[in-house]
């Protein structure tokens, strides 16, 4: 896969994919280390003013740059590469270019933001590994059907077996009826996809043309619903009343009566800023 200098700086997108989970834990205990591993001395002292000021300087910093994010996506690929089955070499190899290629333009696109509150590399090296796991999983579910037929598509037993207690099959039947009185069809539905099917969100966020944020916005209140309507029916104890919060039982502020469509969406995440936990 080509890439070049000039490259990066264009159609710099307005948001950043970023991934989600397990892989956002293991991103500040990998960065610093490999991150500082990376780095060669021959980096610019400053990385925002190199990266910034067009000139040979410039493109010595781009080619660095990319260099170290190339490596970020190849470790990261590597980790994950049970997910991809019985992809080649080639292909894994090809999944890692384009991670660094795309992390490289989201990173210029958010240049601005750097503080210095850490090793620029170090910054640099979280772009690309999250960018990285979004790739794989993207990858690994390119040929999965996402079922979002609604939650009739999940039904729990109502007779519970030998080792399914009573408890257990009443409160899965209390779930299923907060689930249909409680939540619009749309938030069923994702609520089904993501905790359910379990979907990873960057995925379900691509099929369906929304936002990552537009999606956990949905999920918080389906979540906030599902809790009052239990609450209500007793299945689970009422959450402590917090101070300047809502009284326990009722749904955090924000959450209504359902609506009849989507929530409008909301800016898609992106690895926090330097020195940050992700």
């Amino acid at each position: 896969m080509s890439w070049s200098p000039r490259s990066a700086t264009s159609g710099l997108p307005a948001e950043t994919r970023a991934a989600s989970g397990t892989v956002a834990g293991t991103v500040a205990a990998n960065a610093s280390a490999a991150a500082s591993a990376a780095a060669t001395s021959g980096e610019p002292p400053d990385w925002v003013v190199a990266l910034s000021t067009p000139g040979p300087e410039c493109d010595d910093a781009l080619r660095r740059l990319h260099a170290l994010m190339l490596r970020a996506a190849r470790h990261q690929v590597r980790r994950m590469r049970p997910m991809l089955g019985d992809a080649s070499a080639r292909a894994c190899d090809d999944l890692a270019n384009g991670a660094a290629d795309e992390a490289l333009t989201a990173l210029l696109g958010k240049l601005s933001t750097f503080e210095g509150r850490s090793r620029f590399t170090t910054w640099a090296y979280k772009f690309a590994i999250l960018q990285a796991a979004t790739e794989v999983r993207r990858h690994a579910w390119a040929g999965r059907e996402i079922c979002l037929d609604d939650i009739d598509a999940w039904n729990p037993a109502t007779e519970p077996g030998p080792e399914l207690r009573a408890e257990a099959a009443d409160l899965a039947s209390a779930v299923r009826r907060a689930m249909d009185e409680a939540l619009t069809p749309y938030q069923r539905k994702i609520a089904v996809a993501l905790l359910v099917d379990q979907v990873p969100i960057d995925v379900l966020a691509d099929r369906l043309g929304t936002t990552r944020g537009a999606l956990y916005k949905t999920l918080h209140m389906a979540r906030g619903r599902l809790r009052a309507h239990l609450v209500t029916s007793g299945h689970v104890p009422p959450a402590p009343p917090k101070r300047g919060g809502s009284p326990a039982g009722q749904p955090p502020q924000g959450v209504g009566a359902p609506s009849s469509g989507p929530p409008q969406e909301a800016a898609s995440s992106s690895p926090r800023q330097d020195g940050a936990d992700s």
